[in-house]
């Protein structure tokens, strides 16, 4: 199978966006069946999902752990083998500043389980750790080191690896913004088919599931804080009038486009996030927090290896595995397809290189600094003797956050900013998750295109009907078991796209070397051979050459020349053709060699191409001074103009192409 991607053979894109209706269907359905089966028998919905990440444990908990390190190896490997491809044509540049950008990927990442964890985990990891005796110093130091590795690189890893996926096909090859383009190198024209339908599917509930989630903890704790504020009662009818008041506000977020409401609540979110821990960190004990920042960053570089791929194997701790590890892997394979596709809907025109460098260190450095502050100061509290805290932050999880914050001065403020940031969190992911839902259930224009409002604003009521319903069946452990079991089916996907983005980057590299090498023979070519080729090339360089002078050239130089290479090629076995379009006066022409059958079959192509003729400061440049180009295309678009070329050069340039592109179908048939 060949690596080149022909948009035209994958990309039947409608005039205005279409709902695939197959994917919307199933989706939708198995998201109502599941919500409905939590409804009605919440205790047997309990117990079957328990039964099934036991299963998925035992038999799928190494393999979420080794596809973890693999896709954080992989993303760094591409980030600096590819650095300088841009996720678009060449000329491209970012729509969103720096930080404008950094805060969309950050917040859209990252909800409001990160205020939860951060002082649930490190209380929990201190007084009950997978390994070694709880309320140790040597507990103390791991319990916010295993908080960062779990919120740390290795998940922003696979949010890089789709969104770097996403983006490249989307903005670079011209193919639908969708999960299914990433496999086009492996499956070629048969992802618009039954396989690309059953990626879409994978990837929707992959999504809800984990958007729910995340919306699960984030209702669970606006309703602690709105009830250590205004003594809201906490249960599930206050978390269902939440999650009605979020859904709302996501749908009209949502509608407004990313330009608008999302950037700017992004923003905003970061700003008065920054601001809560700020305060924290002046208000309270400043010198131990700093010491404990500085020792977290050099214990976290420290453990990294020996934890990315440890399964515990000999005293396999099974709970803390699924509640922890496994759990989080999972989620952030779930969230995956979802924030990638958001973050390549926002990464337009940065080059690969930019993309992975700001993706990887830009959340992470403000996970460290908010773990790190909340982390520890939970710790301390417990290990300075106060073991109520530490029984509710580990029981309570939702409570131990505020409970925390009630220590320090001015803590009606601070619950309040926090309640405030967590519902910017909430809302954030709703409505990036409802507009990223309602693309995949969608044909679309192009990528620059959302869903229509209708399909979006049902997304978003779907994942809140699924977020109460989980929350009826068990709360925040019910949905971290759905996560577990609904981010296995996409784990194989990002598998897939892995082999799929490094076939198509890596016959990219091999058609711009051949581009370049194809310019180097041309030059040497020169300097052997055909007498007065110099003064030809003076002569067009600063001169203009007409349309029917160009078309005449290509009539009696190059296609006599790629006859001549078809028949060479028949000779050897190969099946060839030559298309000629001869144009005229006034009608450009067009000339193509195409070699071998398929999907992708080699091509060489070159046209007459008018563009503005150069003065090099001679003279001024009027208007319609033109000139006429015979130009070859180019993979990365653009193309070189050979109108200088003799019949023996372009013979040579189509094999320099033609060399390159076979090492290209090896390299796809024998990675």
């Amino acid at each position: 199978m060949s690596t080149d991607i022909d948009p035209r053979q994958v990309d039947e894109r409608p005039a205005r966006p279409r709902v695939k209706v197959s994917v919307l269907l199933v989706s939708g359905a198995v998201t109502m069946i599941v919500a409905a089966w939590a409804l009605i028998a919440p205790a047997r919905a309990e117990a079957t999902l328990a039964d099934l990440v036991g299963w998925i444990s035992n038999w799928f908990g190494w393999f979420y752990i080794a596809l973890a390190t693999i896709v954080l190896v992989f993303v760094i490997y591409v980030g600096v083998r590819y650095a300088r491809v841009r996720l678009g044509d060449d000329e491209d540049r970012p729509e969103f500043s720096t930080f404008a950008w950094a805060s969309m990927l950050f917040a859209a990442g990252i909800g409001t389980d990160v205020m939860f964890f951060a002082v649930a985990e490190p209380a929990s990891q201190y007084l009950a750790p997978p390994q070694g005796q709880g309320g140790s110093v040597e507990a103390a130091r791991e319990a916010t080191v295993w908080t960062l590795f779990h919120y740390g690189i290795t998940g922003w890893g696979m949010y890089a690896l789709m969104g770097v996926a996403l983006g490249y096909f989307a903005h670079r090859k011209k193919l639908p913004l969708a999960v299914r383009s990433a496999l086009y190198p492996i499956f070629g024209k048969r992802i618009r088919g039954p396989i690309g339908d059953a990626v879409d599917i994978a990837t929707v509930l992959g999504t809800i599931f984990g958007v729910a989630t995340s919306l699960g903890i984030g209702v669970v704790m606006l309703n602690v804080g709105l009830g250590v504020m205004f003594d809201v009662p906490q249960g599930i009818p206050a978390q269902v009038a939440l999650v009605v008041l979020a859904v709302a506000v996501a749908a009209t977020s949502a509608t407004t486009g990313v330009d608008r409401g999302i950037r700017l609540l992004s923003q905003l979110n970061v700003l008065l996030a920054i601001l809560l821990a700020l305060w924290v960190l002046v208000t309270g004990d400043t010198a131990f927090l700093l010491r404990a920042i500085t020792m977290n960053v050099g214990d976290f570089v420290s453990m990294f290896p020996g934890m990315t791929l440890d399964t515990m194997a000999f005293d396999h701790p099974t709970e803390w595995m699924s509640l922890w590890t496994l759990f989080f892997w999972a989620w952030w394979i779930a969230w995956a397809s979802f924030v990638g596709m958001f973050l390549a809907r926002i990464s337009k025109g940065r080059t690969i290189g930019q993309f992975m460098l700001g993706t990887l260190t830009i959340p992470f450095t403000y996970i460290v600094m908010w773990v790190s502050i909340f982390g520890n100061s939970a710790v301390k509290q417990i290990a300075d003797g106060d073991k109520a805290f530490g029984e509710l932050a580990t029981s309570a999880p939702e409570q131990g956050f505020y409970s925390l914050l009630q220590q320090y001065p001015g803590a009606w403020f601070l619950v309040g900013l926090a309640t405030f940031v967590g519902l910017l969190f909430y809302v954030t992911s709703a409505d990036s998750g409802a507009l990223v839902m309602a693309n995949l259930s969608s044909d679309l224009p192009d990528s620059e295109t959302d869903a229509s409002p209708w399909l979006r604003i049902g997304w978003a009521a779907a994942t809140g009907v699924l977020t109460i319903a989980m929350l009826l069946v068990g709360g925040i452990v019910a949905l971290q078991y759905a996560t577990i079991v609904m981010g296995l089916p996409f784990a194989v996907v990002m598998v897939l796209v892995m082999i799929g983005l490094y076939k198509a980057l890596e016959a990219e590299r091999t058609q711009v070397s051949a581009a370049r090498l194809s310019l180097t023979s041309h030059l040497a070519g020169r300097e052997s051979g055909h007498q007065g080729s110099w003064r030809r090339r003076v002569a067009t360089t600063f001169g203009t050459v007409s349309l029917k002078r160009a078309n005449e050239r290509l009539t009696s130089v190059v296609v006599p020349a790629l006859h001549e290479v078809a028949e060479a090629m028949e000779s050897e076995g190969r099946t060839a053709r030559v298309e000629v379009g001869d144009g005229g006066a006034t009608v450009p022409g067009s000339a193509r060699l195409v070699v071998g059958k398929g999907p992708a079959p080699f091509t060489w192509s070159v046209r007459a191409h008018r563009v503005a003729a150069p003065s090099y400061g001679t003279r001024m440049i009027e208007a319609d001074d033109r000139t006429t180009r015979l130009e070859v295309a180019l993979p990365t678009g653009g193309g070189y103009d050979v109108f200088g070329y003799s019949a023996e050069e372009v013979c040579h340039d189509v094999l320099d192409h033609f060399e390159r592109w076979s090492s290209a179908e090896v390299l796809a048939e024998h990675p």
